[in-house]
């Protein structure tokens, strides 16, 4: 018989990924029960059941939903338009963003993913390679001078993922520097592959940010 959906499905559904981000980052996939989720969530086993058939499957919902609203907020971002340092701007901002308000959803997507099966590893690892690209793209293109090459590209790239994705071991959102100015402090760091190296002579490197 198929399961009836209640009328605040999504709402529960969202709810038990929120709760379950936070559980799990506080205190480990592996350390976490179905009994554990149960509490945090105020479900029973059986009715947490209804929304999902596993505890592996929250982790990938979890996982699923964080890269898949990154990657809309990101191509949001690109949708604006205009010169490719604004929209490499606009792109690190949206990221930096979903980041900061997803701080939980991040640690676990860090630290948890190598528990998923190797199917939905690859999963979460194809959508997370729709970002690299993205990025790298946008850093080829303001490389005037072509030192980011197919054997540095990746690298590069990752350097740059480096300051952005760790940031929930030490940023606070909410103190003196907001989500968007960090971004933007971020380009500006790495603006010596993104812009200054590749467009700007010695003299106009001062003041470029």
């Amino acid at each position: 018989m198929a399961r009836t959906r209640s009328e605040n499905y999504e709402g529960i559904h969202l709810g038990i990924l929120t709760k379950a981000a936070v559980l799990f980052s506080a205190q480990g996939y592996m350390r976490s029960s179905i009994a554990d989720l149960a509490d945090a969530c105020q479900l029973s086993r059986g009715a947490l059941y209804h929304y999902f058939d596993s505890k592996e499957a929250i982790l990938f919902a979890i996982l699923d939903a964080h890269i898949r609203e990154m990657i809309q907020r990101v191509e949001a971002a690109l949708a604006l338009g205009g010169q490719t340092l604004v929209q490499f701007r606009n792109v690190i901002r949206a990221i930096v963003e979903v980041n900061a308000k997803s701080p939980n959803e991040q640690r676990v997507l860090i630290h948890d993913l190598s528990f998923l099966n190797e199917d939905e590893q690859q999963a979460i690892k194809n959508l997370e390679r729709q970002l690299v690209d993205i990025v790298s793209d946008l850093l080829v293109r303001l490389d005037a001078e072509g030192k980011i090459v197919k054997r540095t590209k990746k690298v590069y790239t990752m350097i740059l993922f480096g300051i952005i994705n760790f940031t929930y071991t030490w940023y606070d959102p909410k103190g003196g520097v907001g989500p968007k100015e960090f971004a933007d402090m971020a380009v500006c760091e790495k603006s010596i592959i993104a812009r200054k190296s590749a467009t700007m002579g010695p003299s106009e490197h001062r003041g470029a940010c």
